[in-house]
Order: C-alpha cells, then sequence, then structure tokens
C-alpha cells in the first residue's frame, strides 16, 4: 500500500468517528437546531462531515482501491437489504 492510501485511509477512519458524533448530535439534540460553537445547524455540520467522507471516497477510486461500479453494486444491494429489513422503503 502506497503512502497516500495509508494516509487516505487513516483519515477516511477520522471523518467516519466525525459522522458518528454528528449523527448523534442530530438525534440528541435535533437536526434542525444549531450547534452551540459553530452556530450551524446540525443537518449543515452532518452535511460537511458526509462530504468529507466522500471526499476521501473520492480519493481513494483516484488510487484504485475502489471502483464507481463497486460502489454502485454495494449501494444497491444495501437497499435491497434495507427494504427487506427496515422500514425505510414503507409507503
Amino acid at each position: 500500500m502506497n503512502k497516500r492510501v495509508e494516509e487516505a485511509l487513516g483519515i477516511l477512519q477520522e471523518e467516519c468517528a466525525e459522522v458518528i458524533v454528528e449523527v448523534s448530535k442530530c438525534r440528541r439534540f435535533g437536526i434542525e437546531n444549531k450547534h452551540y460553537k459553530s452556530g450551524l445547524a446540525h443537518k449543515k455540520m452532518l452535511e460537511n462531515e458526509l462530504g468529507d467522507v466522500l471526499a476521501l471516497v473520492d480519493i481513494l477510486i483516484e488510487e484504485s482501491i475502489i471502483t464507481h461500479d463497486g460502489l454502485n453494486i454495494a449501494k444497491q444491494a444495501k437497499k435491497d437489504k434495507l427494504r427487506l429489513w427496515s422500514n425505510l422503503y414503507e409507503t
């Protein structure tokens, strides 16, 4: 593994942890409520953290570690599982 990939994976790991923290804050304080330090709504902060993750995903694609096709297959597989095992797709 080259140094760029190693660094990208480390940063991705940290960014995923930050997404977890922000999801917790959205659930605890409300997605529309503002963060006490930044003044940004928690949904905006979540969007920012997810954007950081997507930037690292792009780098991993650039490094040929993952592919768009592979990601699309994985996304569809997850949606199929959610249709079976969650209430997200109920009408």
